[in-house]
């Protein structure tokens, strides 16, 4: 059985919250309701805070157990 770090886990959660950050810069970018625009932008930008947090996280868990690093 593999077994899956913390540290692994968030770091697949950050590359998906990446991706869902890609995807509002996407639609933000085409979309012409600027009241939609600002939406997107409000939301892509929440999501960015959201990514510095867990690798700022990530890093502490990987001081933490040196042994979890670049896993």
């Amino acid at each position: 059985m593999i077994k899956i770090t913390v540290a692994a886990q968030v770091k697949q959660t950050i590359a998906s919250l990446k991706g869902t950050k890609a995807t509002l810069d996407t639609f933000q970018s085409i979309e012409s309701n600027e009241d939609n625009k600002k939406l997107l932008d409000i939301n892509a930008c929440r999501v960015s805070e959201i990514i510095d947090r867990l690798e700022n996280r990530v890093k502490t868990l990987e001081f933490e157990e040196p042994q979890y690093k670049g896993l």
